[in-house]
């Protein structure tokens, strides 16, 4: 079983993080008035296949669930997590629920 993925939100510089070896995974949050705007991820190569992207998203995901705020997945990582786990469909913003076919 791997290890459990250590996410951070680092407000300063409004992003989640995973650090592994030295380099940095993170997903780019902005607020905004009742949301909360992802509009970019980088996974890093080495950290491939080790359920770092998706544990980026759920913490974004579920970081706008706890504070009410409605997410809008410009980030096509996000929109792609989102679309193949519906579950997260009642924290995306109705502009965005069609567009992923989630509406």
């Amino acid at each position: 079983m791997p290890d459990p993925v250590n996410v951070v939100m680092n407000t300063a510089a409004h992003r989640f993080e995973v650090v592994l070896g030295g380099e940095t995974a993170f997903t780019e949050y902005q607020l905004v008035d009742h949301g909360i705007i992802l509009p970019h991820t980088v996974v890093p190569e080495a950290f491939e296949g080790k359920g770092v992207g998706s544990a980026l998203a759920r913490a974004a995901l579920g970081y706008a669930r706890e504070q009410g705020l409605k997410v809008i997945p410009l980030c096509t990582f996000i929109a792609g997590y989102i679309q193949k786990h519906p579950e997260w469909a009642d924290v995306v913003h109705d502009t965005f629920k069609l567009k992923l076919g989630l509406a």
